[in-house]
C-alpha cells in the first residue's frame, strides 16, 4: 500500500491528497529516510511525519484497504 493511502486509511492525515504533497515536499520520513508519496508501507515500518513544528512517530502494524473511523488506531502504534 502506499504511504499516502495508508495515511488517509490510518486517520494519521485526513486527505490522501495532503499526504501525497506532504510526501512529495520531503516531511515524511520512514525508517529514517524521506521518501516520496508511492512508497511501499510494509508492516513494521516506522514512520515520522513533520506537521509544522510537530513530530509525530507511528510504527504500521496492520495493512488495510478500508477501516472505519474506531478501528483506524488499530493500523499503526505511537512512538514517543
Amino acid at each position: 500500500m502506499r504511504i499516502d493511502k495508508f495515511l488517509k486509511v490510518s486517520r494519521l492525515v485526513k486527505r490522501r491528497t495532503v499526504a501525497k504533497e506532504m510526501a512529495d515536499q520531503g516531511r515524511v520520513k520512514v525508517n529514517d529516510r524521506v521518501v516520496k508519496s508511492s512508497y511501499d508501507v510494509k508492516l513494521g515500518d516506522v514512520i515520522e511525519i513533520g506537521f509544522g513544528n510537530k513530530q509525530l512517530k507511528a510504527k504500521v502494524r496492520d495493512l488495510r484497504e478500508t477501516t472505519k473511523k474506531a478501528e483506524a488506531s488499530d493500523l499503526y502504534e505511537l512512538i514517543d
